[in-house]
């Protein structure tokens, strides 16, 4: 699996926003990717130093929409702490913007 194919996106939250001020970012990933692929793709996507990587999957949610019912997808997410020191430009960027 290819470093752009493991990190599918960061995810937006209120959460990220305080994990990413303490150095914790967090990404939706792969289903099927580890936590040594995941160390790998970051490092490898942001040119920072990965000291932690925890896994988390995400079940679905039940919806309805009048009759219809079904449910969310279920997806695997990632928190991974970086060096002190170091940051990831995505989401300095998005903490710019906020306060501004």
């Amino acid at each position: 699996m290819d470093h752009s194919q493991i990190i599918i996106r960061p995810v937006v939250s209120e959460k990220s926003y305080v994990l990413a001020s303490l150095g914790k970012y967090t990404f939706r990933v792969h289903d099927d990717a580890h936590k040594t692929q995941i160390r790998q793709a970051v490092e490898a996507l942001f040119d920072v130093k990965v000291v932690d990587v925890r896994t988390a999957s995400v079940k679905s949610k039940p919806k309805r929409r009048g009759y219809t019912s079904g449910k969310t997808r279920s997806w695997k997410k990632a928190i991974v702490q970086v060096r002190e020191g170091d940051s990831i430009p995505i989401f300095t960027s998005l903490q710019g913007l906020e306060e501004g």
